[in-house]
């Protein structure tokens, strides 16, 4: 994951400043002077200049005219209906149709009085969005009589599809979805809850997910089997807390992390989630564990940290590819003291991007784009690596500033950087694991903390099935709702629930 980088802290002393001012009207500033001013100047424009938001070279140089030019957008018409969404967006809205008070399919038209008037194949949809509670509650009060001689209470039964649970399904994926899928802890939830008429404890909450977690488990389990068959497997992690750990005490680790494991294969994306002691290397390792044997070597994503690289079995292989916008991003930083230099990288690996792009949009296989990445890109970085060995070489940059430890970092990791010119499948970066690990961080920024291990071991379970839910297209919150209905069948045949397949499942399963 990108770390923030902070601003310096720089004392600067108001009437030294003054000092050296005053002075200069009459005599040269000396050398300590003048790096005295030199450093309050650059530490007021470092605060006074707005912080880019991108990476993108042009905005790193705030240069314009090297910008991607805007497609030509032609103005569209202006349009009545209901904002930026039309009434099909609303695909989990009530449907209420409502029938002309006065007319009839087949009547004589009121205003000619010569046709007949007919019902029209698209109605007039008008949307109303009203606000009410993530989960609602239905009070039944049923009747009861009694007998004034015997005593005998008589209760009306209950409504028909009314189970005798205070919480159904969707009650569990609702909270789930709102915890670990939008970072909403739960006593923000008890709060909301309260205000809108609905008790709903914290504590209450934690029990719905924790007996919800074990009752999918095996689908989670599963998913973990089928992630280790991927053909590319993305890994990192991230910092996190538990407050309540037990240690071994010959463990001198001190960190907790979320390591975040993205697991590819013919088109189809696995996300899993770890958070304990291991690092993401470690992790990998043990999902590589249940990876048939009869399969080629995966390709491995991850930055160059050495954590990230698992230790594996005699006989299992891994085919190492490094994340390439890592090593730019050290280019990024140090822009501004070194432009020139930065911009030629920048540009380089801009110009692999935009192949890389090219062979996206042409819908390229794997092989097609090895070999298109080999004519188009292969030249490009022959020549960055020649021309930052010169550098060095000929010591143009200074081996131990921000350039020469950028251009070091990119020299030492060049195998891995360049596994796309060698490996067909192979990715450019790890965006695809950034983008899961922020789900992740997203509760660590709300929550701010698991309580226990086996808090997190929940959390996990969650995060792995809603994220890839989101990977493959399917709806999370519904998709949790009939693991949870259909309980016994995904414990006996797990495979058949994964979320890329759990509708064809549905749509045979025996009614009831």
């Amino acid at each position: 994951m990108k770390k923030k980088i902070p601003r310096r802290r720089i004392d600067v002393n108001v009437a030294e400043l003054d000092r050296i001012i005053d002075g200069a009207k009459s005599t040269p500033l000396t050398e300590s002077d003048s790096q005295k001013l030199k450093t309050a100047l650059h530490a007021l424009a470092e605060r006074l200049l707005p912080r880019s938001k991108t990476e993108k070279t042009s905005s790193v140089f705030s240069d314009p005219e090297s910008a991607a030019p805007e497609p030509d957008r032609q103005p569209r018409d202006p349009s009545t209906g209901h904002g930026r969404n039309g009434a099909n967006a609303y695909r989990g809205a009530k449907k209420v149709e409502v029938t002309h008070p006065k007319m009839a399919h087949g009547d004589r038209c009121p205003d000619c009085a010569r046709g007949n008037i007919y019902t029209q194949k698209e109605p007039k949809a008008l949307v109303r969005i009203v606000g009410q509670a993530p989960l609602a509650a239905t009070v039944y009060e049923l009747e009861r009589l009694r007998c004034n001689a015997c005593g005998q209470v008589f209760t009306a039964e209950e409504p028909e599809g009314v189970g005798p649970e205070k919480y159904d399904e969707t009650a569990a994926a609702m909270i789930a979805q709102l915890k670990y899928g939008s970072g909403v802890p739960f006593h923000r939830l008890e709060r909301m809850e309260e205000l809108l008429g609905i008790p709903l404890p914290a504590a209450t909450q934690w029990e719905l997910v924790e007996e919800t977690a074990a009752l999918i488990q095996p689908v989670h389990e599963e998913l973990i089997r089928e992630a280790a068959q991927g053909e590319v497997l993305h890994n990192d992690d991230t910092g996190m807390r538990v407050l309540e750990m037990e240690r071994d005490p010959s463990d001198e680790r001190t960190g907790v992390f979320t390591s975040g494991i993205v697991s590819t294969a013919s088109g189809r994306q696995i996300a899993l989630y770890f958070t304990g002691r291991q690092h993401a290397g470690e992790n990998l390792a043990d999902v590589m564990k249940q990876r048939a044997p009869d399969l080629s070597a995966p390709i491995q994503m991850c930055d160059a940290l050495s954590r990230n690289t698992p230790k594996l079995s005699p006989g299992v292989e891994i085919l190492l590819a490094n994340c390439l916008a890592h090593g730019r991003r050290q280019f990024v930083e140090v822009a501004g003291n070194f432009p020139q230099e930065c911009r030629h990288v920048l540009e380089a690996l801009g110009s692999v991007y935009a192949n890389d792009a090219a062979a996206r949009e042409q819908k390229l296989s794997a092989q097609d784009r090895l070999q298109f990445h080999q004519q188009q890109s292969g030249p490009v970085m022959d020549g960055l690596h020649s021309w930052l060995e010169a550098q060095l070489a000929e010591k143009k940059t200074e081996l131990n500033s921000g350039l020469g430890k950028a251009m070091t970092y990119l020299l030492r990791h060049w195998k891995g950087l360049t596994a796309f010119l060698r490996e067909a499948g192979a990715p450019l970066d790890n965006n695809l694991c950034e983008r899961a690990l922020k789900r992740a961080v997203l509760h660590r920024k709300n929550a701010l903390f698991y309580k226990t291990l086996h808090g997190a071991e929940v959390g996990d379970v969650f995060m792995s099935l809603i994220h890839t839910c989101q990977l493959c297209g399917a709806n999370s919150f519904e998709y949790l709702t009939e693991l949870q209905r259909h309980a016994r069948e995904l414990a006996v045949h797990p495979s058949e629930w994964m979320p890329w397949n759990y509708r064809e499942t549905l749509a045979h399963a025996p009614p009831g």
